[in-house]
């Protein structure tokens, strides 16, 4: 498509398999499978005709990513590690090797469903939704600068899959057979995580204690099944206490709140949030957004009050706000409002 509208395009892929665990040959943007994509990608570089390059971000992948998912997890919160990875490493890493490699450029364009505008309203660069909703990958790639913002292009967010497929195959790129990433590692988690089991107790909300686990990075929010817990309505993890050692459950009721906190934060659309704004925000990717008014802190945190009760909220996820179709900005979930102290 940029080749039709008349840009000179350099393809570049970056490299972040390194061999150091177990792979289960599912497909993963981190597995082994990663040589196997490199080669398609060549190909389909020499089809268009374009020069390629491969570039080894597999040191800073480790750093940026990998470590930052083995400690959340082992401090009881639950990461995103492909936000991570977009912000630091593909829209980061990628193009300042390419830079330090020699290859001059003006924009970096990337497959992701979504959309780049500069706001008349807004005096910036925005992130919109894709046309294709059920695509749309705003919630992945929210923490994008509005120095990275400047310099990218997403092709395809204006069109659907169908579309995208049909335009391959004018082009001679079949891509049926591909298949799409659905999760960042294609091996077991615990192999990330490199530790031992640390027992401790499963118990409800009123500490009684029901079951025993083998570590409590075993367990995220809103989690029904492998509790092993024999009871009389389904039970769901509701926290996770790192101090403790304690997985806490409860029934489904107990799963729903309405107000949390938002740390690190970043802002899109805006420059920062200076009064109480409604929107609607998003707490997992797979999630529709929901109606909720957002809040500034004095420390820069943000206050989120759904206003209709939500399940599993989650601490070390992101959180996404919105204003229609566009990304005001987001931050990772620091925990419920009522555990935590001095929020003002």
């Amino acid at each position: 498509m940029l080749k039709q509208q008349g840009y000179e395009v350099i393809g570049v892929t970056m490299a972040i398999w390194d061999g150091q665990y177990k792979s289960t040959g599912k497909h993963a943007c981190y597995g082994s499978d990663e040589e196997e994509e490199i080669r398609d990608a060549r190909e389909v570089a020499k089809k268009l005709d374009i020069p390629y390059h491969v570039f080894n971000c597999s040191a800073e992948y480790k750093q940026a990513v990998l470590d930052y998912f083995k400690s959340e997890y082992l401090a009881g919160r639950t990461p995103n590690p492909c936000i991570q990875c977009n912000q630091l490493i593909k829209f980061g890493m990628l193009p300042m090797m390419a830079k330090k490699a020699g290859i001059a450029f003006d924009y970096f364009a990337t497959g992701h469903y979504a959309r780049v505008e500069f706001s008349d309203k807004y005096q910036r660069f925005v992130l919109k939704k894709a046309a294709d909703l059920k695509k749309d990958q705003t919630y992945f790639i929210h923490r994008l600068s509005q120095e990275q913002l400047k310099q990218v292009m997403l092709p395809i967010g204006g069109f659907n899959k169908p579309e995208i497929k049909e335009l391959a195959r004018k082009v001679g790129i079949t891509i049926e057979d591909i298949e799409e990433s659905q999760d960042f590692y294609s091996g077991d988690y615990k192999d990330l995580l490199e530790v031992d089991d640390n027992p401790g107790n499963i118990v409800n909300s009123q500490g009684k204690i029901l079951g025993q686990h083998k570590g409590i990075w075993n367990y995220t929010i809103g989690q029904r099944k492998g509790l092993g817990i024999a009871y009389a309505e389904p039970l769901y993890v509701i926290s996770l206490d790192k101090e403790a050692n304690t997985v806490v459950v409860g029934v489904r009721d107990e799963t729903y709140n309405s107000t949390f906190i938002v740390t690190d934060l970043n802002w899109v659309a805006i420059p920062q949030l200076e009064n109480p704004m409604d929107c609607t925000a998003k707490i997992r990717s797979a999630q529709k957004e929901r109606e909720a008014r957002i809040e500034p802190l004095a420390n820069g945190d943000v206050k989120v009050t759904f206003f209709h009760p939500n399940d599993a909220i989650t601490p070390g996820q992101s959180a996404v706000f919105y204003e229609e179709d566009i990304v005001l900005g987001g931050g990772i979930i620091q925990g419920l409002a009522n555990q935590i102290q001095n929020i003002s």
